[in-house]
């Protein structure tokens, strides 16, 4: 299987990693001297074709198995198809790259079947002291369609048994291992594998007393914000993660999802930002 080529690059007094492949920003931090801010798994596999476990993946235009689903692969086919950079330049202390993605570019690629819509969307990363991720659709078709995104940011913490996480208090929330719709008390502390989709657009603070620092999720056009972690007993069940490395994740996530899917008319366009931030 081909390795996927990275680029790599100061931000100021900081450094990232990406990928064209399905655009993605795999690490960064603020400083060089600073902890990861962006997680990724040592267990990864960097080929084409496949997902990479961590960093920020574009799902997109569908989240888990979409709405009309069930569809394959999970989290729709941006995050492995081959997106063109456009742009990448520096100014200031920060690093600008911009690629774009239309349905020409997805003729073959696994899941591009389940839809068949004329689009293109562009992403670009603005990174520096903060980093933001920018996801726009565009409508280039005569009829409107559907889509969901998330921009699904792995945050890198020193112990996710204890953060705390704010921001979410009294939002509704869908939990998907149960199904149930219940609405947050208080902070959310995890004590096991979680998996919620809030009707709430944050921001969301998660507090880290490991790595002594807070981290702050703040959206624009966004309806939800997803919070993931596999917990012990699903990460042991995942290739691509190490049966501890669980614990130095969790997944903030931006987006667009289920009921809050995106209806996009023809000549349309949608952005969805995720801005985060390091205190």
């Amino acid at each position: 299987m081909e390795q996927l080529t990275a680029l790599t690059g100061p931000t100021g007094t900081g450094t990232f990693t990406a990928y064209d492949q399905g655009a993605q920003l795999a690490a960064w931090r603020p400083r060089a001297d600073a902890p990861e801010v962006i997680w990724e798994s040592a267990h990864t596999k960097h080929e084409q074709g496949t997902a990479i476990r961590g960093g920020v993946p574009l799902c997109l235009p569908w989240f888990g198995p979409g709405v009309d689903g069930p569809f394959h692969p999970a989290h729709g086919f941006a995050r492995i198809a081959p997106w063109r950079l456009r742009d990448r330049h520096e100014t200031g202390h920060r690093t600008v790259l911009q690629w774009e993605l239309t349905d020409a570019d997805v003729t073959g690629v696994p899941g591009a079947e389940h839809f068949r819509h004329p689009f293109r969307a562009t992403c670009v990363h603005d990174l520096g002291s903060d980093a933001e991720i920018q996801l726009t659709m565009a409508n280039s078709g005569s009829e409107t369609f559907r889509y969901e995104l998330a921009l699904h940011t792995y945050l890198h913490v020193g112990d996710v048994r204890q953060v705390r996480v704010t921001g979410l208090e009294g939002a509704t929330y869908l939990d998907k291992l149960t199904g149930a719709e219940q609405q947050q008390e208080g902070e959310l502390v995890l004590t096991g594998q979680t998996d919620r989709v809030y009707r709430s657009a944050g921001p969301v603070q998660v507090h880290d007393p490991v790595l002594g620092r807070t981290l702050t999720v703040t959206s624009t056009g966004a309806a939800s914000t997803i919070v993931w972690n596999p917990w012990a007993e699903q990460a042991q069940s995942m290739a691509d993660l190490g049966d501890e490395e669980w614990t130095q994740l969790l997944c903030v996530e931006t987006g667009n999802v289920l009921a809050d899917a995106v209806e996009l008319a023809a000549g349309a366009s949608h952005t969805t930002t995720a801005r985060i931030s390091v205190d």
